[in-house]
């Protein structure tokens, strides 16, 4: 039990005799309680964090269906490697030599806006904006497919999709030393 005692202190020799106080005591034992309810209380009602989740609609692989045809100057394509390096090119595979980059705003996000101001410039409405496929590879990690779909978010890119990886594209990663 916890309790305040405001006693006098106790005798002193000399001096003038004083009368005695009678000791006050407080028992603070309801106070501890409540405090331990209140902290309860607050840690069972307060959210620790919140998951963050991306949206991403995948195609049904059951259902056939026909593809449009899609100008190879409006597709920007993305391989990911190995040690957080990733390979992107505009166009068609093999037809456009690829650069090598890593993640970030002086990476993919940088090459990202300028390819788009790009197709923006060249193509008329409503065809005007760039489709990115993103590829990832054996040798890529989780971590740099979200890391990818991070930086399509953040530059609004309007249309992506994350589509498997052929041999020439896993050539050109071993050849740039990135798989």
């Amino acid at each position: 039990m916890a309790e305040l005692d405001t006693s006098g202190g106790g005798k002193h020799k000399g001096g003038k005799i004083r009368s005695k106080k009678a000791s006050t005591r407080v028992d603070l034992t309801a106070m501890v309680d409540l405090a331990f309810l209140l902290i309860t209380f607050f840690m069972l009602t307060t959210t620790l964090s919140k998951k963050k989740a991306m949206d991403l609609t995948m195609p049904d692989n059951s259902v056939k269906t026909s593809q449009l045809p899609v100008a190879a100057t409006r597709s920007m394509t993305v391989l990911l490697g190995s040690h957080n390096k990733l390979e992107w090119y505009m166009g068609e595979a093999g037809k456009s030599a690829p650069t090598v980059d890593n993640y970030g705003k002086d990476g993919l996000r940088k090459a990202l806006i300028e390819n788009e101001k790009q197709v923006e410039a060249t193509h008329a409405a409503p065809d005007n904006f760039m489709i990115v496929l993103v590829k990832p590879s054996d040798k890529s990690t989780y971590e740099n497919l979200v890391n990818a779909l991070d930086e399509l978010n953040i530059t609004n890119v309007q249309s992506k999709a994350i589509v498997k990886i052929t041999p020439m594209e896993i050539a050109d990663l071993q050849k740039n030393g990135i798989y």
